[in-house]
């Protein structure tokens, strides 16, 4: 089974070497094999490409310019998903340390499975409006506080001034786009913002929505991807005489599920469903379980009968034990949000459940697992 090496070759690792670069100190170590000390004078250019793996990369892409600079494989983080390693390329640090476990997380202190990036309850209720505050559930400090140099985030602007972002983002200039010609207009504008070094943090999700929608082999996807690293090669020449490095890497890549036979619905399930105390949090590919105290056998059994072609059970603890969130002194509230157990998916199966009124959506393209898919990450150097 496949797992972040945060000791040197993840995500983490990746940012400790940034941090390195622009005059700061890290928990982590730096990044192996990667000599951040000749970029210490330059602009900092960090490009986070949602959803764009390196199997994607190197075995559809092998002829794009991404490819063509692609520096090394590093492992994201676990989960391989948005909410736990954007996190992670925001602060440079693990859900070890963030507490934020994955798309649906589940806060005690709340009383509810949120989402937690749009800091909703899983059925979209605003937290913020009933006067809970995101540092209510989040303690990290920004990345950006204690650097000397200017820096620039760059997002969409539906979520450039989220609740998630005033705190990950704190200390750095934001700009916000609506579409790609103005993703790398605000990149332009970040370096040329003032004539201090630049640190220029950019995120880029379409490559994530279109492959979740259509799969990571479909034509909207590898379009999208050419016309992405066109841009991206028209960026470095514009940059070549602004002292800059351009760093891209993901967030996490992802795996195509098409047969419907491996979407495991719970609603088709409702003796597992009784066995549960609260809903399914976490993704489709690692679900947390809170079972109840009464039913752990059966709970038990029914996954290792119904669902052993399905996935892989573990108790949760495994993954805390064995360093699966990250090293060091844990975030004192993340055994809540793992569940009692952890459902591992096996090869492309995804496993669903809805609340009352939630909308259903099943998507082709799915993260969160532990698949070379999904797991390992570009890093790209330019």
């Amino acid at each position: 089974m496949n797992k972040p090496n945060y000791q040197n070759s993840s995500a983490v690792n990746l940012m400790s070497s940034i941090k390195q670069a622009l005059g700061g100190t890290h928990q982590y170590n730096p990044l192996k094999n990667f000599d951040i000390e000749k970029y210490k004078d330059k602009n900092i250019v960090l490009v986070v490409a949602d959803g764009l793996g390196y199997e994607f990369l190197t075995k559809r892409h092998k002829k794009s310019f991404l490819n063509k600079h692609l520096h090394s494989k590093i492992t994201s983080v676990f989960p391989a998903t948005t909410a736990c390693a954007m996190t992670a390329l925001s602060i440079g640090l693990p859900a070890q340390q963030h507490g934020l476990t994955g798309w649906y997380t589940y806060l005690k202190e709340v009383g509810s499975i949120t989402t937690v990036l749009p800091f909703t309850t899983r059925k979209g209720f605003n937290l913020k409006e009933l006067d809970i505050n995101y540092r209510d559930i989040f303690d990290q400090k920004s990345f950006f506080e204690d650097l000397d140099t200017t820096s620039v985030v760059i997002k969409h602007k539906d979520y450039l001034h989220s609740e998630f972002s005033k705190v990950t983002d704190k200390g750095a200039i934001p700009l916000g786009y609506t579409d790609l010609d103005g993703f790398f207009e605000k990149i332009r504008e970040g370096i040329e913002i003032d004539d201090n070094r630049k640190y220029v943090w950019a995120y880029w999700a379409l490559i994530d929505s279109l492959s979740h929608e259509f799969g990571t082999d479909s034509t909207e996807v590898q379009e999208h991807f050419e016309e992405f690293d066109k841009k991206m090669e028209e960026l470095s020449i514009w940059l070549e005489d602004k002292n800059t490095v351009i760093l891209l890497t993901a967030d996490h890549g992802l795996i195509d599920t098409k047969e419907k036979e491996r979407f495991i619905l719970l609603e088709d399930h409702p003796n597992f469903v009784d066995t549960l105390a609260l809903p399914l949090s976490g993704e489709p590919r690692v679900a947390y379980c809170y079972v109840r105290p009464n039913r752990v056998e059966d709970f038990k059994n029914y996954v290792n009968t119904v669902f052993k072609d399905v996935c892989e059970l573990y108790e949760s603890k495994y993954f805390l034990d064995n360093n699966y969130f990250g090293l060091y002194e844990p975030h004192p509230k993340l055994k809540d949000r793992i569940g009692d157990y952890t459902l591992l998916m096996k090869d492309n199966y995804i496993m669903k459940d809805l609340v009352l009124g939630e909308e259903r959506r099943i998507f082709i393209g799915n993260h969160g697992g532990l698949s070379d898919e999904e797991l390992f990450v570009p890093l790209v150097v330019i």
